[in-house]
Parts: structure tokens; sequence; C-alpha cells
């Protein structure tokens, strides 16, 4: 009963070759973190390179800007259809918003304001902003629509 038992195990392999296996493990996993981070950014910056414009020469933030901007002048045109289809002739913007024919609170959007002309049962809408400083890359685009209810781009 006095007999004493060894817990006590031996490895055959050394310490240090030990401590290099799981060197050599964290280094490959760090580096295959690195390696997957620059591949996430190479595809984020030509992802954001070749985002779509809507108008040629304009920047990508001009696309939202843009979209609501044919927007409002769908809804303009719209209206004034509505407004000569029930009066017999066209409206000024103003009275368009005053008479409840147009939801619009205020007659310009980002920089663009938007004038109406009529006669009879013809009208053109525009919108128009004002150009870009000197030197800039960034160009406004000024645009109308008419009866035909097609946006286009104006000088």
């Amino acid at each position: 009963m006095g007999d004493v038992v060894s817990y006590r195990t031996s490895s055959c392999v050394p310490l240090a070759a030990h401590g290099g296996q799981a060197h050599n493990s964290s280094m490959r996993s760090l580096v295959g973190v690195l390696v997957g981070a620059a591949l996430l950014f190479v595809v984020y910056h030509f992802y954001l390179k070749r985002m779509p414009v809507t108008d040629e020469g304009t920047a990508p933030t001009q696309a939202i800007s843009l979209t609501g901007v044919r927007s409002d002048l769908l809804h303009i045109a719209q209206a004034e259809r509505a407004y000569i289809a029930t009066n017999g002739h066209c409206a000024s913007l103003d009275e368009l918003i005053s008479s409840n024919s147009l939801s619009m609170a205020r007659t310009e959007r980002d920089g663009y304001s938007y004038t109406l002309e009529c006669s009879g049962g013809e009208f053109s809408a525009a919108a128009r902003h004002l150009p870009a400083p000197a030197g800039s890359p960034i160009r406004y685009p000024n645009l109308a629509i008419d009866a035909t209810m097609n946006v286009h781009e104006i000088e």
C-alpha cells in the first residue's frame, strides 16, 4: 500500500519544435486574413469605380439626386396634363401647387430649380442647375419634359 504511482507523462517532441508549429500555424492564419482583406479591398475599389451613372460626366453620387429630379419632372408633367384635361388650358407651376394638382412643397431639389412654360395645351417643364465651378470634373445636366412625357437633356 505504500507504493507511489507517478502520473507524469513524457513527450518525445521537444518544446522548441512544438512552439514552432504553433507559430507557423498562426502566421498562416494571419497571412490568410491579410490576403482576404486585400482581395475584398480590390473588389470594393473596382466596384465603386465602375458604379453606373445616370448621365455622362456626372458622379455616381449624383445618381440619387438626378433620379429625384426626373421623378419630379414626371410628376409636374402628369399634373399639367391632368390640369389641361380638366380645365382646357395649362397652369403655371405655382397654380398647380396651390390647386393641389401637384403635391410638391418646393420648386427645387438639390440645387435644381423647376420652371414650367405653357401655352394653350402645350407645355414644357425644365429642371436647371447652376453650372459646376470652372475646372470641376462634375457637370450638372439640365433636364426637360414635355407633353410626350419623355425626360431629355437640354442646354
